[in-house]
C-alpha cells in the first residue's frame, strides 16, 4: 500500500481572487511627473515654475531632470500640459512604469502561485518567454504521462472536465481497467494543473508547460491507495507510447525496498531504455532517505520547499536526491546550516500550491488549500523538462541522462554549496534550463 504525497488532504474551498486589475491601471504613477528645464535656468525660476504648476520637487534625478509632486490636485495630464507651455521648460513627462519583460498571465488567481514567480519560485515568467522565443510556446508538441489518481480530463457519465485543462491524449485506467482514467480524488487533476494547466486564459491559474499535453493514468483509487502491479503497468503503458516524461506524485512506505518491488524497478528501467525521463516524489515520511519509487535508480527524485526557500518540514532527504522544487507547507527546523539558519522560519505557517481541482465533489471545481507535499513538487520538474524537450535546448529528443543533468546542472544552488542531502543539486530554475 502507498500514500498519496501531501501530509493535509483537507479540500478547503476558497474564493477565487477576483481578476487583476492591473490592464486598467495608469501606465504611468500618478501624482508625480518629471520636468528638466532648459540650460541656464536659475533656482528661483525653477521654483516659479513648480508653484504655478502646483509641484514641488521631490527629489532630483541624475542627469538633471527633477522627479515632481503633483500637490495642487490636477490630473499628470493636466500638470505635464502646464509644465511644457512654459519656455524654461525643455520636456515635461509622465513618470512611466516599466514592468519584468517576462509573460505575466492574466489568471485571475496567478497572485496566490508563488511557486511561479515568487522570490523562492522557479522563475516562469522569463521561461514563458524563452520558451516562445525558441518557437515552444508552453511546450507545445511535448506529452506528459501523469500516474496518479487520474484527471478531470472528460465529460462523461457523473464525471466533469475541469476548467483549466484542455490538452490530453488518451490513457488508461489500471484501477478500473478500462478507458476512461477520470479523477476521483483531486490529486491528479491538482498535480496535471502545476504540469501544463491552461495559462493566460482568464481562469483560475497558471500552469507551467500550458500547451503541453497530458496523458493521463489511473493507477491510485479513490482512497489514494495503488498498488505495484498497477503501478508497473501503467508506467509500461506510457512508456510504450514514447511521453516525454512520466510524473509519479506518489510513494511508498519507507519500509519498502527495491527488492519487493521488482516489477516496478523492470518498469522503470524499460521506460527508461524508451528514452522516457521519469519523475518522481521523494516522499513525506520526514526521512534521511528518499521513499521509492523516487529512490530507484534512473529516476528523478524531488525534494519540497516553502515559500521561503527551506526544505519543507515533511519532505524527505537523502543522497538519492537530485533536486528540489516548490511543495508549500511549513518550514523544517534546520539549524545546521548557515543557508537554513537565514531562510527557515519554522514558526510561521506557510502558504500550500493552489491549482484547479475538485471542492466538493468530481462536478465541482476551485482552489481548495490543504495541497502540500512532494507530491507538489515532482510536477513542477516534469513540466519543465516538457518545456525544455519542446524547445529544442538540448537537441530533438535529449536523453533522460541528458534532460536530467541539464535541470540539475541549471538549478539554482541553495543549501550548502553544490550538492548536499537536503536539496539535491539545488532549486529548480525554468528560466535558467531554457537559457
Amino acid at each position: 500500500m502507498l500514500r498519496i504525497p501531501f501530509l493535509t488532504a483537507a479540500l478547503t474551498a476558497i474564493a477565487l481572487v477576483a481578476p487583476s486589475q492591473a490592464a486598467a491601471a495608469s501606465p504611468y504613477v500618478s501624482g508625480e511627473v518629471i520636468v528638466k528645464y532648459k540650460d541656464g535656468t536659475s533656482g528661483s525660476v525653477k521654483q516659479k515654475v513648480e508653484a504655478v504648476a502646483g509641484t514641488d520637487t521631490q527629489q532630483a534625478i541624475p542627469g538633471g531632470s527633477r522627479q515632481l509632486d503633483i500637490e495642487d490636485g490636477d490630473s499628470v495630464k493636466d500638470t505635464v500640459a502646464e509644465l511644457r507651455k512654459d519656455p524654461n521648460v525643455a520636456y515635461a513627462v509622465p513618470n512611466y512604469k516599466a514592468h519584468a519583460s517576462g509573460l505575466v498571465p492574466n489568471d485571475p488567481a496567478f497572485g496566490l502561485q508563488w511557486n511561479l514567480s515568487g522570490p523562492f519560485g522557479i522563475n516562469m515568467p522569463d521561461a514563458w518567454d524563452l520558451a516562445r522565443a525558441r518557437n515552444a510556446p508552453g511546450g507545445r508538441g511535448a506529452v506528459v504521462a501523469v500516474l496518479d489518481t487520474g484527471v478531470a480530463y472528460q465529460n462523461f457519465r457523473r464525471f466533469r472536465r475541469v476548467p483549466d485543462l484542455d490538452r490530453f491524449v488518451p490513457g488508461y485506467d489500471f484501477v478500473a481497467r478500462d478507458r476512461h482514467p477520470n479523477d476521483q480524488n483531486g490529486h491528479g487533476t491538482h498535480v496535471s494543473g502545476t504540469i501544463a494547466g491552461s495559462t493566460n486564459n482568464g481562469v483560475g491559474v497558471a500552469g507551467i508547460a500550458y500547451r503541453a499535453k497530458i496523458m493521463p493514468v489511473r493507477v491510485l483509487d479513490s482512497e489514494g491507495a495503488g498498488n505495484t502491479a498497477a503501478i508497473a503497468r501503467g508506467i509500461r503503458f506510457a512508456a510504450r507510447r514514447r511521453v516525454a516524461v512520466i510524473n509519479l506524485s506518489l510513494e511508498f512506505d519507507a519500509s519498502v525496498r527495491a527488492s519487493q518491488i521488482p516489477d516496478i524497478v523492470g518498469a522503470i528501467r524499460y521506460a527508461r531504455s524508451k528514452g522516457v525521463l521519469i519523475v518522481a516524489a521523494a516522499g513525506n515520511q520526514a526521512g534521511t532517505v528518499a521513499a521509492y519509487p523516487a529512490r530507484a535508480r534512473n529516476v528523478m527524485a524531488v525534494a519540497a520547499t516553502t515559500i521561503r526557500g527551506c526544505q519543507a518540514d515533511y519532505s524527505n532527504s537523502g543522497f538519492d536526491l537530485d533536486i528540489s522544487a516548490p511543495g508549500g507547507g511549513n518550514d523544517a527546523a534546520n539549524t545546521d546550516t548557515v543557508y537554513d539558519q537565514a531562510v527557515c522560519r519554522p514558526g510561521q505557517p506557510g502558504p500550500f500550491i493552489y491549482q484547479q481541482t475538485f471542492t466538493s465533489g468530481v462536478r465541482t471545481f476551485g482552489l481548495p488549500g490543504g495541497y502540500e507535499g512532494t507530491s507538489m513538487a515532482a510536477p513542477h520538474v516534469s513540466g519543465v523538462a516538457a518545456l525544455v524537450v519542446a524547445s529544442g535546448r538540448l537537441g530533438r529528443r535529449p536523453s533522460p541522462r541528458a534532460l536530467e543533468e541539464h535541470l540539475e546542472r541549471t538549478a539554482r544552488d541553495i543549501g550548502t554549496p553544490g550538492f548536499d542531502p537536503r536539496y539535491g543539486y539545488g532549486l529548480l530554475d525554468a528560466a535558467a534550463a531554457l537559457r
